[in-house]
């Protein structure tokens, strides 16, 4: 045989073993490509948490806001970016939360990618509107029954990209429920031993309307709903005012605002700091309170409520 016809064989040999080693990689991405958990991308803390609730084991949850993180004011990285385009799905808070994303979602909306707020189950008639204006806050998630309904959204939306998983979804999306029915009344119990006359709440913004409204306490902040505009020297007199002639004992700062203006006010007041409230963002994954992860949702609650009941009373 010549040299040719053997380099020839050679080289036949050779492209079959590539075409199957070829072979044997598609069928093998694509097997793994099956069972793999959904792909989903979250903005704050609150959304991602939930997003793993009601996903568990059939979802991968990246959030893009972490600890401290101000999403009134934040602006997608480039890292950020990319992360959205690579999501199956992309759930974020809405009612202009994340206000500076607002274009971004559109986009990707807009080319094909399946982008939800979380709040858009909620019933009009169950949100605050605030201002000449009638915006509404955002902030729903301190009404924790009134969260809980946002389950049912991402179950939808989980459920959309992923039919064959549906009906995990949907069930664990309905034991998320259950364990926030118990966190509202765990809520409303701890709270009744704030007489009356003492549950006024001052805050930094104004997050917690919708706390105030689910759990009977008058609430007043040095900013509006959005951090975006700053309080001036006259909002920071005047609130300074309304303290003392309430007689409101303390005063609480917000892990994701500036502490500065309020802990001026409070010492023209003379009043306590009742402590370190989360309000746009979650705490730090790993750190516990009374058994429960300040990474979480439950834990957010949990710590915000003790801190208020124990500041106030």
């Amino acid at each position: 045989m010549s040299i040719g016809r053997r380099l020839s064989g050679t080289r036949l040999a050779a492209g079959r073993v590539a075409a199957f080693l070829l072979c044997c990689s598609v069928f093998f991405w694509g097997w793994q490509g099956v069972g793999a958990p959904l792909s989903v991308v979250a903005t704050v803390g609150m959304v991602a948490d939930l997003a793993r609730g009601v996903g568990g084991d059939d979802v991968v949850v990246q959030g893009l806001m972490g600890p401290g993180v101000d999403p009134h004011l934040y602006k997608a990285t480039s890292s950020d970016l990319i992360r959205l385009h690579r999501a199956e799905v992309i759930l974020y808070s809405g009612l202009h939360l994340e206000g500076k994303m607002q274009e971004t979602f559109q986009r990707l909306s807009k080319s094909g990618r399946r982008v939800r707020a979380v709040t858009d189950v909620l019933p009009q008639e169950r949100l605050i509107r605030v201002g000449r204006d009638g915006m509404v806050d955002p902030h729903v998630w301190f009404d924790v029954d009134l969260w809980a309904r946002c389950a049912d959204g991402v179950a939808s939306e989980l459920s959309a990209a992923r039919p064959e998983s549906a009906d995990r979804f949907r069930q664990r999306a309905a034991t998320v429920k259950e364990e926030l029915k118990a966190l509202h009344q765990w809520v409303l119990d701890r709270v009744a031993s704030v007489p009356t006359s003492r549950r006024i709440l001052v805050t930094s913004h104004d997050a917690f309307g919708y706390f105030g409204k689910a759990y009977g306490f008058q609430v007043v902040a040095l900013q509006g709903v959005s951090t975006v505009t700053e309080a001036g020297l006259a909002d920071m007199a005047q609130l300074t005012d309304f303290i003392r002639s309430k007689g409101v004992p303390a005063v609480f700062v917000e892990s994701s605002v500036s502490h500065a203006s309020l802990e001026r006010i409070r010492k023209d007041a003379g009043v306590k700091l009742g402590g370190e409230l989360f309000s746009d963002a979650m705490g730090t994954p790993g750190q516990q309170h009374g058994g429960y992860d300040l990474g979480t949702y439950q834990g957010m609650i949990r710590q915000n409520v003790d801190r208020i009941v124990e500041g106030l009373k």
